[in-house]
C-alpha cells in the first residue's frame, strides 16, 4: 500500500476482482476534496465488468495537483480511462505499444504533458496520472477494467481492500452478479466493520441474481466522535460466491453468437497421486524462509492421503533424497517426513538441474518396477529463491534437460520465493512441464502461501481433459485440451458459433479418472440461453466475446512464454490484434492520456514484466515521494512504494548494470527510496546516506514489501533539468565466484579511480579486478575493519 502524502494532493488507488485496494491520498483539510468515489462492478457469468468514477474538487485558493493512481487485479485488462477536466473530457487511446510510445514522445516535444499508461506484464498492473487543477475547478476520473473471475478452491471471489483515509461525503460501492446457472452461496466479509458501518451493508439475492451495496454516511465513516476526520474504514472487503452444479457435463451459455462452456463437475473421487517436493536449502533460504518452509512442509505433509506416495529431495549444492524411493504416506511415514523436514539447514549453493532431475529419475524408476498405483497422478512440486548457481547454471539448458527428463509424463511446478529467482525461469520450466508457476512472498504468511497452493493441487479428479464440439457448429475456440483438473478449480472453454448452428448446442467433454474413462455429454438450445441475457440489467450486454477475446488472450500470451521466437511472433500478432480489435491494455498494448496544455510534468507509468521484479524491493517501513512544483509551491505528491524501487536481496544497485553482471548480493543495505530506472540517483529527491550499522541488523529480505507495491514505475518529463543531488553509495557483501563460501565486504564510498576488489599478488598486476561505476567508485576494505553486521557473513 501506498502511504498518503499529506499536503496539497489527492488520489484514488484502486484494485477490485482478485486483488482491490480503494485509496485516497490524505488531503489538507478544505484544500483538495472527493466528494464522490463510486464503483459499479457487473458480473456476468464470472466476467467482471468495473467502472471506477471519482470526482474532485479543489477548493484551495491556488492551482493543486490531484493525482489519480491504479492498482488492476493480476489479469484485468484496462478498457477505458478518461478525465473530465472543466467539461472538456481527456480520453485514453489504446495503441500498439511502438505507436503509443511515439505519440507520448511528440506530445513531450510539443511541450504539452501526457500520461502513458503501458501493460507490460502479465501479473499485476499499476499506473499513475496527475493533472493540475485550478481554484474551484473540478475533476472526474472514470476508470473501466474488465476480467475473468478464476474459481479458487471452490469460489469466486470480489476482494476489495478499502483505505479512503478520509471522509467522502459520496462513498458507494455496488456490486451487481448474475449466475444463469443460480448462485449455491452468497457471502460479505470485512476486516473494519463496526455496527454503524454494517448498516450500510446491504445485499439482496434471488436464484440467480446478486446485489451487494455498502454506502457509509460520514458520521457512519468517522472513527470516532473525538476523531471526526479521520475514517474508520481501513481493511478488506469481500464478497465471495459459487454457483450451483446440477449437470455433471458442465454449462453452456450462449450469447450474440458466442458461447462459454463451464466445467467442474462434482462428487468425483480424488486420483492417487505420488508427489515429490524438491525443496531448496541453499544458503540464501536461511532465516525467516527456511524456517517458513519447514512449517509449511509439515503441514502439508500432514494434510497427505492414505493412498498418496510421496518423497522429498533438498538440495543446495547437491541434491540429497529423504529416501531412495517413494513411499507410502502412512502414519508412520509421514512422521518421520516431518521430522527430517524440521531438521533442514540453509546452507551452500544452488543446484537446480540435478534436483529436479533426481526427482524425475525416482518417478521413472518407480514406473518401470511397477510401484506407482494404477491410474495415479505423478506431481514434482519445486521451491527455490534463487538462481542456479552450482552445477548446470544455463536457465536454457536447464529447461531442455528437465523436458527431456520429463517428457510429458509428469507435471512440475514451480514456487519461486522472493523476488531473487528468475521468475520467467520457473515459468517457462513448469508450463513446459504441465504445470504453473507462482510467486510465493517473503511475508509473515508465507508458510500459508505455500499451504495454500499446495491444496490447489492436493486433489486432481480428472486427467486428459478434452472438450469436443461438432465442427460445423463453432469456431474459434479457445484451450480445449486440459493435463489436470483439480478440485475446487474449474475448466472454461469460449467460442463462436457458426452462422447456421443448429438449435440445440452439443457437446462432449471426455477424461480419465481413477480407474476408467468418463465422457460427459451436455446439450443446450441457443434460443433459450440467448434469452437468458436479453433481460436482467444487472449485465452489460456482448459481454460474451468480450469474455471470449479476453480468454483468447492470455491464452495466447501464455503459449508464447515455451514457443519458438517464430511462433512465438505469429501468437503476438494474434493476440495484438485482439487487444486493439476489443480496447484491452495487454503486454502488447499501451493507452495515452493526454492532459490539458500548459502543464509542465509529463509521466509515464510501466508494469514491468513479473520477472523484472527480482530487481524492485523497498523496505517496507518507508514512504516514496515525487516533489515538483505546482503554481509556484512545493507540492509533494505520494510517487507510491512501488515507484522503481532498485535494490534486491541479491541483485544490489539496479541501475547499475555493470556491478549486477558481477555479483549477487547477499542482503540490501541500501536506501528504502526509489531510484530513477535510467539514472544513477533519483531527480527531484533528497540524497539518501547509508544506513547505520547499528539499524542495519534489523533490514531484512523478509520485511520488503510483497510484488502488490512493487510494480509501478514513474518516468518524469520536465522541461527544466533538475540539479542531481550527489549520491552516498551503501555497504554491501559480496559472495566470491565458484564454490566459496567466503563473503567479500565492501564499503561503498566515494572517491576518484577505480577500485580493486581483488588482487592475487603472486600473479602480477593482471590478476587485479577492478571496478568504475560512473563517477562512483567501490573500495573494499580488509575483514577487520568490517561493520559488525559483516563479520558473521564471512
Amino acid at each position: 500500500m501506498k502511504t498518503p502524502a499529506p499536503g496539497r494532493a489527492c488520489g484514488v488507488v484502486l484494485v477490485l476482482l482478485s486483488l482491490a485496494t480503494l485509496q485516497t491520498l490524505r488531503a489538507q483539510k478544505n484544500d483538495i476534496d472527493i466528494y464522490s468515489l463510486t464503483v459499479d462492478s457487473r458480473v456476468s457469468s464470472r466476467f467482471a465488468h468495473t467502472v471506477v468514477t471519482s470526482r474532485v474538487v479543489n477548493k484551495a485558493s491556488t492551482l493543486q495537483e490531484v493525482t489519480f493512481q491504479m492498482e488492476l487485479p493480476k489479469k484485468a485488462f484496462i478498457t477505458n480511462f478518461s478525465m473530465i477536466i472543466d467539461g472538456v473530457t481527456y480520453p485514453g487511446n489504446i495503441k500498439e505499444k511502438a505507436a503509443a510510445q511515439e505519440q507520448y514522445s511528440a506530445a513531450v516535444e510539443r511541450g504539452e504533458s501526457a500520461g502513458l499508461v503501458k501493460a507490460t506484464g502479465r501479473k499485476t498492473e499499476q499506473f499513475q496520472v496527475s493533472v493540475s487543477v485550478a481554484p474551484a475547478a473540478k475533476i472526474t476520473f472514470e476508470l473501466v477494467y474488465e476480467e475473468l473471475l478464476v474459481r479458487h478452491l471452490g469460489a469466486y471471489e470480489l476482494l476489495l481492500k478499502v483505505q479512503p483515509q478520509q471522509l467522502v461525503k459520496h462513498l458507494q460501492m455496488d456490486i451487481y452478479i448474475f449466475e444463469p446457472q443460480g448462485i449455491s452461496f452468497l457471502e460479505t466479509e470485512s476486516t473494519f466493520m463496526t455496527n454503524e458501518l454494517a448498516e450500510a451493508l446491504t445485499t439482496t439475492q434471488n436464484k440467480t441474481k446478486a446485489h451487494v451495496r455498502f454506502r457509509p454516511t460520514l458520521s457512519q465513516q468517522q472513527k470516532s466522535p473525538e476523531q471526526q476526520q479521520d475514517t474508520v474504514l481501513d481493511g478488506n472487503f469481500i464478497v465471495r460466491y459459487d454457483v450451483d452444479r446440477t449437470v455433471s457435463g458442465g454449462s453452456i451459455q450462449i450469447e450474440n453468437g458466442y458461447f462459454v462452456h463451464y466445467f467442474a463437475p462434482e462428487h468425483l473421487a480424488t486420483i492417487p497421486k505420488n508427489v515429490i517436493f524438491v525443496i531448496d536449502k541453499s544458503g540464501s533460504m536461511s532465516g525467516r524462509k527456511i524456517q517458513q518452509t519447514r512449517e509449511a512442509l509439515i503441514k502439508i505433509l500432514g494434510d497427505l492421503g492414505p493412498r498418496d506416495q510421496f518423497n522429498l529431495i533438498s538440495f543446495s549444492g547437491e541434491a540429497t533424497p529423504w529416501k531412495p524411493q517413494l513411499v507410502a504416506a502412512s502414519a508412520e511415514n509421514v512422521n518421520a517426513a516431518k521430522s527430517y523436514a524440521a531438521a533442514i539447514q540453509a546452507r551452500g549453493g544452488t543446484n537446480i538441474n540435478d534436483a529436479i532431475l533426481m526427482a524425475v529419475q525416482l518417478l521413472e524408476r518407480a514406473n518401470r518396477e511397477e510401484l506407482l498405483p494404477p491410474g495415479s497422478v505423478t506431481l514434482i512440486i519445486l521451491l527455490t529463491d534463487g538462481d542456479p548457481t552450482v552445477g548446470e547454471t544455463n536457465p536454457s539448458e536447464i529447461q531442455k534437460n528437465v523436458q527431456e527428463a520429463i517428457d510429458g509424463q509428469h507435471s512440475l511446478f514451480c514456487l519461486g520465493f522472493g523476488f531473487d529467482v528468475s521468475y520467467a525461469f520457473l515459468e517457462k520450466l513448469a508450463l513446459d512441464n504441465g504445470g504453473l508457476a507462482r510467486r510465493i512472498y517473503e511475508d509473515s504468511d508465507s508458510a500459508l502461501q505455500l499451504q495454500d497452493f499446495y491444496q490447489e493441487v492436493a486433489n486432481p479428479l480428472m486427467t486428459s481433459v478434452a472438450f469436443e464440439y461438432p465442427s460445423n457448429t463453432v469456431e474459434a475456440v479457445t484451450q480445449d485440451a486440459f493435463r489436470l483438473f483439480f478440485k475446487g478449480s474449474e475448466l472454461v472453454v469460449a467460442g463462436k458459433l457458426r452462422d447456421q448452428s443448429p438449435d440445440v448446442f452439443s457437446a462432449k467433454v471426455r477424461g480419465q479418472l481413477h480407474m476408467e474413462n468418463i465422457t460427459f455429454v451436455t446439450e443446450s438450445r441457443v434460443a433459450e440461453q440467448e434469452e437468458a441475457f436479453w433481460s436482467p440489467r444487472y449485465i452489460f450486454h456482448s459481454f460474451m466475446e468480450r469474455l471470449w477475446a479476453y480468454l483468447t488472450i492470455q491464452q495466447l500470451l501464455e503459449q508464447t512464454v515455451s514457443m519458438p521466437d517464430a511462433e512465438k511472433q505469429a501468437l503476438e500478432a494474434r493476440a495484438l490484434n485482439l487487444s486493439l480489435s476489443y480496447s484491452f491494455v495487454t503486454p502488447l498494448t499501451s493507452m495515452v492520456i493526454t492532459k490539458p496544455e500548459g502543464q509542465e510534468q509529463s509521466q509515464v507509468a510501466e508494469k514491468p514484466v513479473e520477472n523484472e521484479n527480482r530487481h524492485r524491493n523497498v523496505h517496507s517501513g518507508h514512504t516514496l515521494f515525487r516533489y515538483h512544483s505546482v503554481g509556484g509551491k512545493a507540492s509533494r505528491v505520494s510517487g507510491g512504494s512501488s515507484a522503481d524501487p532498485v535494490f534486491s536481496t541479491r541483485r544490489g544497485w539496479r541501475g547499475q548494470g555493470v556491478f549486477d553482471k558481477l555479483y549477487n548480493f547477499p542482503t540490501r543495505l541500501g536506501p528504502p527510496g526509489p531510484l530513477h530506472p535510467h539514472l544513477p540517483y533519483p531527480p527531484h529527491r533528497t540524497p539518501w546516506r547509508p544506513t547505520p550499522p547499528d539499524v542495519m541488523p534489523r533490514l531484512s529480505a523478509t520485511s520488503f514489501l510483497d510484488e502488490h507495491d512493487m510494480d509501478l514505475r514513474i518516468k518524469e518529463t520536465t522541461m527544466a533539468s533538475p540539479h542531481h543531488a550527489p549520491i552516498q553509495p551503501p555497504s554491501v557483501i559480496l559472495p566470491l565466484p565458484g564454490r566459496s563460501v567466503d563473503r567479500l565486504c565492501v564499503d561503498l564510498k566515494r572517491s576518484q579511480g577505480p577500485t580493486n576488489l581483488l588482487s592475487d599478488p603472486g600473479q602480477g598486476p593482471e590478476s587485479v579486478c577492478s571496478l568504475r561505476l560512473g563517477s562512483t567508485d567501490f573500495p573494499s576494505h580488509s575483514w577487520p575493519r568490517c561493520p559488525a553486521q559483516c563479520q558473521g557473513l564471512r
